[in-house]
């Protein structure tokens, strides 16, 4: 009798879904661990260091104290009525936290929430929008979520309506995109950054690639960007987010800005624009371009990946479309309270003359600098090694290094049926511990082949994982040498 739940009759649209950065090189170094809290010794390293994800707290990143005694205690109230919480406490935080509970009905945050997410949260994400880019932000247009993961799936839900619509995505991409397109059965219209020009985004190659897919009977629907762009690290020019939006304008695009980097700066000569505040500087309103920007908790210098939180906001949709949003969301009831608050506060951090301001400042810009020289040190390794060249990281978590790899690797790969740059970080992984993700998991340019490597080890671990990769590489690169 044939199974009633079996890999041949699952949706397909679920088969076809991928998502590197926990894939397979992942599920086999968490076997890895274990193996080595069960043998220790067993294998040539100690420890694994998991490179493929940005995920900072994991890797020894401390949060940062204000938003932390904000949660404490909004997540405890009775704490505001001892004495001794003044002594442990900052004043601030202890301000801050009474207004969140003011604002939380009936104070409870244990309780679900409005489906946008609380009233007074979304306003202070407004306030915390329109100082970051002198034009005006309604909280009615912010929808609080899980992360920025759960509103690029209902924007994906929103707009494919079968396999006919298309959605403009970078390759190399953030696999969350061509996950949830699959998911919802929906065809990606990939258009290549070039990474000659450090990674750029040219207009001429977005209408080709526009053109290409209309041709092709596909509806194309949506155009997402990702600045600071993951996992290739480049910060857009404002000159070229004004050509981006006059092409959604232009060809009745929806324009997606996954903006979940945008504290992640390491150059000088370049700054973070939000595309909101780009289409209102160049005279664009309400009515000319539908945009959706996404904000998280779990990037930047706060990492609270596991709060879960983060937001969209969405401007230029008609009052009908907003409602069926809202209904979608409401599906779902409410994103996490703890998530919810974490919002508010990365959007409305301490500010100069608070009591925690200075130790907050001290604390971001340790990290922000911490992360710049970590950036530099493996970007500067990767280039110094035979065949690896790497672009600079301007901004985001992460170095995208092409690998220039041996034909002789590349037949071993095939042999083994695996795409080459799988099984160069395969051997990586069983070599060192190093976890990073194959390029192929991303999209790339036929024919090249890429490892994504996140800056999040602790800068005292970065010299060893540059010792332990440069090991690896030469002896690899020996071995295959055509």
């Amino acid at each position: 009798m044939a199974a009633v739940v079996a890999v041949e009759n699952l949706n397909p649209k679920v088969l076809k879904c991928e998502y590197a950065v926990r894939g397979e090189i992942v599920i086999h170094a968490q076997r890895l661990q274990q193996q080595l809290q069960t043998q220790p010794g067993s294998l040539p390293f100690d420890e694994i260091l998991y490179c493929n994800i940005g995920n900072p707290q994991s890797l020894g990143q401390q949060p940062v104290t204000f938003f932390r005694e904000v949660l404490a205690l909004s997540d405890h109230p009775c704490l505001l009525e001892k004495e001794e919480t003044k002594s442990l406490f900052s004043a601030d935080a202890i301000s801050r936290a009474k207004e969140i509970l003011a604002a939380i009905p009936g104070r409870a945050t244990g309780a679900y929430s409005h489906s946008q997410g609380i009233k007074g949260l979304r306003d202070a994400i407004a306030a915390g929008i329109a100082s970051r880019d002198g034009f005006p932000a309604n909280a009615d247009d912010i929808f609080v979520t899980d992360g920025a993961s759960p509103g690029v799936h209902m924007m994906m839900q929103l707009l494919i309506r079968n396999e006919k619509d298309g959605i403009l995505c970078p390759i190399p991409q953030y696999p969350l995109y061509s996950a949830s397109i699959a998911l919802h059965g929906g065809t990606l219209v990939p258009y290549y950054l070039d990474e000659k020009t450090g990674w750029g985004l040219e207009i001429s190659e977005l209408k080709k690639q526009l053109e290409d897919a209309r041709s092709k009977g596909i509806d194309v629907r949506a155009l997402v960007v990702i600045n600071p762009g993951n996992p290739t690290g480049q910060v857009l020019a404002e000159d070229n987010q004004c050509d981006i939006v006059k092409f959604c304008k232009n060809e009745g695009l929806v324009l997606l800005a996954d903006e979940v980097y945008q504290e992640n700066i390491y150059v000088d000569d370049k700054k973070f624009n939000s595309f909101k505040k780009i289409t209102r500087s160049l005279g664009y309103g309400e009515d000319d371009l539908p945009l959706v920007s996404f904000q998280s908790v779990s990037k930047g210098y706060y990492g609270e990946c596991g709060k879960r939180g983060g937001y969209f906001e969405i401007t230029g949709f008609s009052a009908p479309v907003r409602e069926q949003i809202y209904k979608i969301a409401s599906v779902n009831l409410c994103s996490n309270i703890t998530g919810q608050i974490l919002a508010s506060l990365i959007m409305n951090p301490p500010k100069v003359g608070d009591e925690s301001y200075a130790s907050y400042k001290a604390e971001k810009d340790g990290i922000l600098q911490s992360m710049a020289r970590r950036a530099k040190a493996l970007e500067d390794a990767f280039n110094n090694l035979e065949g690896i060249s790497c672009n600079k990281a301007e901004g985001a978590m992460y170095l995208f290094p092409q690998i220039h790899l041996p034909q002789k690797a590349i037949e071993a790969a095939k042999a083994a049926k695996k795409a080459p740059d799988a099984f160069y970080a395969l051997r990586l992984l069983e070599s060192t511990g190093i976890v990073l993700v194959p390029g192929s998991g991303f999209g790339q340019v036929p024919g090249t082949w890429h490892v994504r490597c996140t800056i999040l080890p602790q800068e005292d671990k970065i010299p060893a994982v540059i010792t332990r990769f440069k090991a690896f590489h030469e002896a690899f690169m020996a071995e295959f040498r055509d």
